[in-house]
């Protein structure tokens, strides 16, 4: 029998173990995939689906304001204020006007001060495609300061939006609520809170969080620290700044730095300074060119530039 040189047979050896290995390891080589790349939060409003809610508002004093059907009667004018707990408000007019039953009273923050409120009980709240039921609603006189062409019946608060996104087109004059769609924490131009609706803004070079509030008929509340930390300035006028319980003093001043809000962008905005008024607010009259979505399911929010979803 002929004998295989040792280096022969060592070379055999090392050829075997090479095909012996490849296939040993080849089902086990997981495929390189590229990751997906996610659409940006801002494009979300054009794309088609089911709107279960698609309506126009009307803005007064920078505030949105939609026609609600009450237990089936109306249409009455609610406001969206996304700064308001809860499911609804109702006006004390209309409480008596449709004889809504009390409900037992609770307590209730307008951010510096507590206050015992009265609540009533709602049978249905239609608003398009989106109906409540069994809503338990705070009341008071909430016209008492406003004026004539200003008044309203009742608040959408937060919770009537709570299971899907909730769209305001301010340049359009348009309000959508949709399911089938969602904003992702990892989506381009989408901001994370943990605190409904408190979300980065930056003043100057100072990043702060604010409340997101479309209720507030301001462009931006601010502390009286965070004001000349951001803006290095003083306030110009004195003023009383007013809240649901009360006022408390406060002044307006011009800033001269620019303010980012999500994708929006805002120079030489007029703000309100408090030394009493615990946070940053964003309000209605700082969001007048922008859409914003909110997804409290995901607790996600983007504010965008009206220009991104325009078809």
């Amino acid at each position: 029998m002929r004998r295989i040189p040792p280096h022969r047979h060592s070379a055999l050896g090392t050829r075997r173990w090479r095909s012996i290995a490849i296939f040993t390891l080849w089902p086990f080589a997981a495929p390189i995939l590229a990751s997906p790349v996610l659409e940006s939060a801002c494009s979300l409003p054009a794309r088609p689906g089911e709107r279960i809610i698609d309506v126009p508002f009307d803005v007064i004093d920078g505030r949105i304001h939609v026609q609600v059907q009450v237990n089936g009667s109306g249409p009455y004018r609610f406001a969206i204020d996304t700064g308001a707990s809860g499911m609804a408000r109702a006006d004390s007019r209309l409480v008596g006007k449709l004889a809504l039953p009390a409900d037992a009273s609770t307590r209730h923050s307008d951010g510096v001060q507590t206050a015992w409120a009265d609540t009533v009980r709602i049978n249905a709240l239609t608003l398009g495609g989106l109906r409540h039921s069994d809503v338990i609603a705070l009341t008071r006189d909430y016209n008492a300061r406003q004026s004539k062409d200003a008044v309203f019946d009742g608040i959408l608060a937060r919770g009537s939006f709570a299971d899907g996104v909730l769209i305001i087109d301010y340049p359009q004059r348009r309000l959508q609520f949709r399911r089938d769609i969602d904003l992702l924490p990892a989506q381009p131009d989408a901001l994370a809170y943990s605190r409904a609706f408190r979300i980065p803004v930056t003043i100057g070079t100072v990043t702060t969080e604010a409340q997101l509030d479309t209720g507030a008929n301001v462009a931006m509340v601010l502390p009286t620290a965070l004001f000349r930390r951001a803006a290095g300035a003083a306030v110009t006028t004195g003023d009383r700044l007013t809240l649901s319980h009360g006022e408390v003093d406060g002044g307006h001043a011009q800033l001269d730095v620019p303010v980012l809000i999500g994708g929006l962008a805002l120079q030489g905005l007029h703000v309100r300074v408090s030394d009493h008024y615990p946070e940053a607010v964003v309000g209605a009259h700082a969001l007048q060119e922008a859409v914003v979505l909110i997804d409290q399911r995901s607790q996600q929010v983007a504010v965008c530039p009206s220009r991104h979803h325009r078809n």
